[in-house]
C-alpha cells in the first residue's frame, strides 16, 4: 500500500464450483474504476494489485473520469464454455454491490464474457454491438493506440517507421492489431510468437495470413514459411521495434540482455520488471511504458460506457495517446529521466490532484 492505494481487495471463493478470484480496486478519486477481468491458471493477488495500479495510472494519464481496478479469475480460459460462463457469472454476482468497479475484457475474456456480466449485474464495458458495445478486440482499439505511440516515439529516437523491422511477443488480441496498424505505416513484421513458438523471417511475414491462421485456431509456427523457433527465441530477434503483447514480467534482469532493439512499445500490462526497464534505458533503448502505449483499449471502453461511437473512440485514442507520448518524451528530454519516471510523474500528479478534492483528503 502507498498514498494512492489500493482502496479495496476482495477475494471470492466458491469451493463447490472451483471459483477462486480476486478484485482489486486501486483508486477511485477520478471516478469508478474500469479494469479488465483476466482469466488464467496462474494469476495471483500480487499480480492483480500491480495490474490495478497500472490501470489507475493509465486512466489518469488518458484523462478519463475513472479510477483503476482489476479482477482476476483462476482457471484455463479455454475450458468448456458452459463452465466458463458459470464461473464468470458467479464471480460477477458476488461483486454485484461493488459499484466502484466496472468490468472490462482482458486476457482470457472477451465481449461475450462482458455480455454475461452485463446481464448479471449491469456493469460492464467492451460489450457486443448487439448490446450497444464497441468490440475492443475485434476492432483493435489497443493496437490502434500502440500505432500512434509508435509514430511519436519513432520520430523521437530516429527510427523511420517505413521499413522498420518489428517483432511481436504475443500474437493475440493486441499483437495482431499492432502488426496490422504498423504495417499500414510501412513497418515490416519479421517475427511473432504465441504459446506454440516463434516464427521468424527477415524478409517479412504476411500479417493477413498470420491473422487468418490464428483465427482458424492454429499457432504461429503453423505459418509454413520462415524459421519456426521456440517461444523464447522472440527475445533474440534483432529488430527496430519490439512489442510485448502477452503476459507480465516476460523481460527481467536475467534475460533483458538478449533484446536487440531500438524501441520498445509495451502493448501488454507490466510486461517488464522495473530493473529490466532501467537497464534498457541505460543502454539507450527507448521504452514506452504500458500505461502510455496501450491505453487505447480502456479509452475505447470508457467512451463506450458514456455512449460514444466507434469513430469518436478511435479519434480520442489517437489524440490522447499522441499527446501523452509527446508530453512524456518532452519531460525525458528536459529532465533527463527515464520514460517510466516521466510517465509516473505525469499520471501520479493527475491522481493526486483528483484526490485533493475528495472529502477528508489528507493530501
Amino acid at each position: 500500500m502507498d498514498d494512492l492505494g489500493p482502496a479495496k481487495i476482495i477475494q471470492v471463493f466458491e469451493p463447490g464450483l472451483g471459483l477462486e478470484a480476486v478484485l482489486v480496486v486501486d483508486n477511485v478519486a477520478r471516478g469508478p474504476a474500469i479494469g479488465g477481468l483476466r482469466m488464467a491458471a496462474d494469476v495471483s493477488i500480487e499480480e492483480c494489485v500491480r495490474l490495478a495500479r497500472a490501470m489507475t495510472l493509465k486512466n489518469a494519464a488518458a484523462g478519463l473520469a475513472h479510477g483503476g481496478g482489476k479482477s482476476v479469475l483462476r482457471g484455463d480460459p479455454r475450458m468448456p464454455m458452459d463452465r466458463k460462463q458459470r464461473l464468470i457469472r458467479t464471480f460477477a454476482h458476488a461483486l454485484r454491490h461493488e459499484d466502484d468497479y466496472i468490468f472490462g475484457p482482458d486476457m482470457g475474456t472477451d465481449e461475450t464474457c462482458m455480455a454475461w456480466i452485463k446481464d448479471e449485474i449491469g456493469r460492464a464495458v467492451g460489450l457486443p454491438p448487439a448490446l450497444g458495445g464497441i468490440p475492443l478486440d475485434e476492432i483493435g482499439a489497443t493496437g490502434w493506440g500502440v500505432r500512434h505511440a509508435a509514430e511519436v516515439a519513432a520520430a523521437h529516437c530516429g527510427v523511420p517507421l517505413r521499413g522498420a523491422r518489428v517483432a511481436i511477443q504475443g500474437f493475440g488480441a493486441v499483437g495482431k492489431h499492432c502488426a496490422r496498424f504498423l504495417q499500414d505505416c510501412g513497418a515490416v513484421l519479421i517475427a511473432a510468437c504465441d504459446s506454440t513458438g516463434t516464427v521468424h523471417d527477415r524478409a517479412g511475414l504476411d500479417v493477413a495470413r498470420l491473422i487468418a491462421l490464428k483465427a482458424s485456431g492454429k499457432g504461429v509456427v503453423a505459418y509454413g514459411g520462415g524459421a519456426p523457433l521456440d517461444r523464447d527465441a522472440i527475445l533474440d530477434v534483432e529488430c527496430d521495434i519490439w512489442i510485448p503483447a502477452a503476459r507480465p514480467d516476460v523481460v527481467r534482469e536475467d534475460n533483458v540482455g538478449r533484446l536487440k532493439t531500438r524501441l520498445v512499445l509495451q502493448g501488454a500490462n507490466i510486461p517488464f520488471t522495473d530493473g529490466a526497464e532501467q537497464i534498457l534505458h541505460e543502454r539507450g533503448v527507448l521504452v514506452i511504458p504500458d500505461f502510455i502505449a496501450n491505453a487505447g483499449g480502456v479509452i475505447c471502453a470508457a467512451m463506450e460506457y458514456h455512449g460514444a461511437t466507434q469513430a469518436a473512440a478511435f479519434a480520442a485514442i489517437e489524440e490522447k495517446i499522441r499527446a501523452n507520448t509527446t508530453a512524456m518524451l518532452d519531460i525525458v528530454a528536459a529532465e533527463r529521466v527515464s520514460p517510466r519516471r516521466a510517465a509516473l510523474d505525469l499520471a501520479t500528479a493527475q491522481v493526486k490532484q483528483a484526490m485533493s478534492y475528495r472529502r477528508f483528503s489528507i493530501l
